[in-house]
């Protein structure tokens, strides 16, 4: 046999090589997976920064949601100063990937909170279920041990 047979009968032999394309889903996932996490940290961080950010700028907006105060006292507003500083405190933690597990636990009881008390007396609303997926989000990353540019986990 001749080399050149010899080599037609290796690449028959061989079974053809699958296109580029035919794995894309399973690079995807790797991809989803590796920044999923790190996505969704820091789409939380900014939830929470824009809550955290509207709650300091114009606490009287906000009175309303705080339970068993009156919502033109001044109790009221020092506790919605206080809630948007945590939210804030939050979001930069999350964001910058400063303690993130903590972060995102934390977030997860303060979200856990807010819908138990806005079931309790609106019950469920679009509102209430927005939170209930941050919630979720939240949870999701208290768990979340890889992520990506993160200072401490």
């Amino acid at each position: 046999m001749s080399a050149t047979g010899a080599s037609r009968a290796t690449a028959q032999a061989q079974p053809p090589k699958a296109a580029p394309t035919a794995n894309w889903h399973v690079k995807a996932a790797a991809i989803a997976s590796g920044w999923g996490p790190t996505a969704g940290r820091l789409l939380l961080g900014l939830v929470l920064a824009w809550f955290g950010y509207h709650e300091l700028v114009q606490p009287a907006l906000w009175t309303g949601y705080v339970p068993a105060v009156g919502s033109t006292s001044t109790a009221a507003v020092i506790l919605v100063l206080a809630h948007g500083w945590l939210l804030f405190v939050l979001a930069v933690a999350l964001i910058a990937g400063i303690w993130t597990r903590a972060a995102a636990g934390v977030a997860a009881l303060l979200l856990a909170e807010i819908v138990i008390w806005l079931t309790a007396t609106a019950g469920l609303s679009d509102l209430t279920m927005r939170d209930v997926g941050v919630l979720g989000l939240a949870l999701c990353l208290t768990g979340a041990t890889e992520q990506r540019f993160t200072l401490t986990s």
